[in-house]
């Protein structure tokens, strides 16, 4: 019995090498891949959105007495120097619409989004004198796109819009303990992630509102992100939503796009832990043809563990070309045709289409297909694992293991001449073996 287990060893070992090849191979792909077409996407489609609060401020002058050298000799000169006095905003009213787009390219999906952004804010003048204040508002993304752009001051709509490095400026006049408000709209799209940024050093953000209404349900918020102080589950996604009337904070508010289930990893971490599932499948059939006293030769465990193979191989190379899901029954009635076909012809029909056929549907079938739920793939294969446990415990509890390992005895085969047979017997009964009680 050693001397079939430590071959049936040997191959598995060479199957679970011939895994951790094929794992690293797809995941060597997806890395490349992805370090190279995730910047393609970002240029078609435009990348990671950080919509920044808009900066308000007034600007005052004051002349300023400066040393400086003419012809050789230290003078001094008044030169007037501007001084930006930031301006908090009184209210802010936001709304944001992110619908998720998929894009593909190569083994990987790209989690592209559209965003709809809506921005109303308030400003107060609290001086006793009518202030000019400066607006500037900076693009999220100076590369991305934008159409349905609206920039509303009071009353007035900037038609004659001019960007610097991806923000514009304009300013409005306010008189004295009175309130203005201006209004910011567009479409967008992004890869990735969402954020609304309070502003650069802003520590204090009053009257602030922002409902973020998504068409997904598998949200998440990154890290350093604010959680929102309300949720409201509709019919395609949530409703988000951000309330706060003094609110000091140093963080910001973001949205993880969801990701899809991505080809090239997905394999790649399947095909890490086939030999796991190659492992129960072994053992179970290893078990049950020792219960039949089935003989299953070394060989015909090498071919098995080759049509295991097959499946995450042909796997690997199909996902490229046709759906995920698809593939996968693809590859699963390829590789339980390789096994059950070719167990058929060694074992008999029953045992191949019973006990082979049904273990590698479950620990090639199922234990591959956990991984589809993402959380989910340890517990699954704890729970398959002990339910194996306790199957294999359960029929083997009365089986003599010391008769099963035992060294069989051998076989002689003694003859006498003129005899008409030849009479076979163990070694341990050759001794009694004589002319007169043999039954020639």
């Amino acid at each position: 019995m050693l001397r079939r287990i430590i071959p049936i060893f040997i191959i598995f070992l060479g199957a679970a090498f011939a895994w951790f090849v094929l794992g690293g191979v797809m995941q060597d792909r997806s890395n490349k891949q992805d370090s190279s077409l995730k910047e393609e996407v970002g240029q078609l489609w435009g990348s990671v959105q950080r919509q920044k609060a808009p900066a308000v401020y007034y600007q005052t002058t004051i002349l300023k007495e400066v040393q400086v050298k003419k012809d050789g000799k230290d003078v001094t000169e008044n030169r007037t120097e501007t001084i930006n006095h930031s301006v908090p905003l009184e209210e802010s009213n936001i709304k944001v619409g992110l619908n998720v787009d998929y894009r593909q390219k190569g083994l990987l999906w790209y989690s592209t989004y559209r965003v709809g952004f809506d921005g109303n804010y308030k400003l107060i003048n609290n001086t006793a004198e009518e202030k000019e204040y400066i607006i500037n508002f900076e693009f999220p993304n100076k590369d991305a796109v934008y159409d349905n752009f609206k920039f509303v001051v009071g009353d007035k709509e900037l038609k004659d819009i001019e960007v610097v490095s991806g923000s514009l400026s304009t300013s409005m006049k306010v008189k004295p303990n009175q309130a203005e408000s201006f209004r910011i709209t567009y479409d967008s799209q992004g890869l990735d992630e969402w954020w609304y940024d309070f502003g650069k050093d802003v520590n204090q953000v009053k009257n602030f509102s922002l409902v973020m209404n998504t068409d997904f349900k598998d949200i998440d918020f990154p890290r350093n992100g604010i959680s929102p102080v309300e949720k409201i589950e509709t019919d395609s996604g949530w409703e988000l939503k951000w309330k706060y009337t003094n609110l000091l904070t140093g963080v910001k508010i973001g949205m993880l796009m969801p990701k899809k289930l991505n080809p090239g990893p997905w394999v790649s971490q399947v095909s890490f832990f086939a030999p796991i599932s190659l492992f129960l499948f072994l053992f179970m059939v290893f078990i049950l043809s020792a219960m039949k006293k089935i003989e299953i030769h070394p060989m015909n465990y090498f071919f098995i563990c080759a049509a295991f193979f097959s499946f995450h191989l042909l796997l690997a190379y199909s996902v490229d070309h046709i759906s995920i899901h698809t593939s996968f029954l693809i590859c699963s009635i390829v590789s339980i045709f390789l096994v059950v076909s070719y167990m058929r012809l060694v074992v008999g029909q029953r045992f191949a289409f019973m006990e082979v056929g049904i273990s590698q549907f479950i620990f090639l079938i199922v234990f591959s297909y956990s991984f589809f739920f993402k959380g989910y793939t340890g517990l699954t294969i704890t729970v398959l694992f002990i339910i194996t446990l306790f199957v294999a415990m359960q029929i083997t509890a009365r089986v003599n293991w010391f008769e099963i390992f035992s060294p069989k005895k051998p076989e002689i085969a003694c003859g006498w001449e003129g005899a008409g047979s030849i009479i076979k017997a163990s070694a341990a009964d050759a001794p009694a073996i004589t002319k007169e009680n043999a039954d020639i």
